[in-house]
């Protein structure tokens, strides 16, 4: 019973096989079917291969793209970096140069000779305690004690202790410190005192009767013989009458940052007489009141 609907489904399913071989051999239509259908899933599959092929091409030529770009990245960032560094070399090479060709243009007279110098440190040693700066000229090439330091504002200090090839240079604001100075507008005379770094200079020795105005540039008088004269020191801050002299009691600001100097020029002695100058005074050095002469 079961075998018989097997047997019925197999001959029929024989029948129409036959009957579409016959068929096919005839017209050839099954045939042309089966090889467009082929054909077909053929392109499909090798299309896809193809795509899938492209895709890893350019993933694999991106992926080196992504190499080179990084490269070539790091590269051009070296490239900036150098050129950054070299920019800002350039840039203080300029500003060196800047501050050196004011330096030069200072005017001396034939008595001095400038001569320039890099400053190398502070306070430093046993000179911790002064308002010193040390330089790379020594008595040897210029740098002898008691040589004047300036900048193309105005005066610095002046060389203290020298070796061969270096010194140790004071500055104004010293409390050991002592420039002869004029006003430059009244021609007052007078004595500026350093009283530390931090704090403000003294002119001392100014009489009563002069006319010294806040603001007046304080120059070297040169009668003291250590600085060149006219060379501007400081600036006059405060002006008024002491309460324990019979002179002005005048404080004053240098003209020079004296904390940030970085090149100066060293005013070297020539040996040849400063020239006078027509109508000028006879020198007389500026300072406190000769003792009286003790009457026998």
């Amino acid at each position: 019973m079961t075998l018989r609907p097997f047997l019925l489904l197999a001959g029929v399913v024989l029948i129409l096989f036959l009957g579409m071989y016959s068929w096919n051999q005839r017209t050839h239509v099954l045939d042309e079917l089966t090889a467009n259908l082929g054909l077909e899933l053929t392109g499909g599959v090798l299309d896809s291969l193809n795509s899938l092929e492209q895709k890893g091409k350019d993933l694999w030529n991106r992926y080196f793209d992504l190499v080179n770009v990084r490269e070539e990245n790091a590269r051009l960032r070296r490239q900036v970096e150098d050129l950054e560094a070299r920019l800002l070399a350039q840039g203080e090479d300029m500003a060196e140069l800047k501050r050196l060709r004011e330096l030069v243009q200072l005017p001396v007279d034939a008595s001095w000779r400038p001569l320039g110098a890099r400053v190398l440190a502070g306070r430093m040693g046993p000179n911790a305690v002064l308002d010193s700066i040390t330089i790379n000229r020594g008595y040897s090439t210029g740098g002898r004690p008691g040589t004047p330091l300036v900048t193309h504002l105005g005066l610095v200090g002046r060389v203290l202790k020298a070796s061969a090839h270096s010194s140790i240079a004071l500055l104004l604001t010293d409390p050991s410190s002592r420039i002869a100075v004029f006003t430059q507008e009244s021609r007052a005379p007078g004595i500026l005192v350093g009283q530390g770094i931090t704090r403000k200079l003294e002119l001392n020795f100014v009489q009563r009767a002069a006319k010294v105005s806040p603001g007046e540039i304080l120059v070297t008088s040169g009668l003291d013989g250590k600085y060149p004269k006219g060379i501007p020191v400081a600036r006059v801050l405060t002006v008024a009458p002491s309460d324990y002299t019979q002179f002005m009691a005048i404080t004053a600001e240098p003209l020079v940052d004296l904390l940030h100097i970085e090149e100066v020029l060293l005013l070297e002695p020539t040996g040849i007489p400063r020239p006078v100058e027509p109508g000028e005074a006879p020198k007389e050095f500026v300072g406190p009141p000769a003792p009286r002469a003790v009457m026998p």
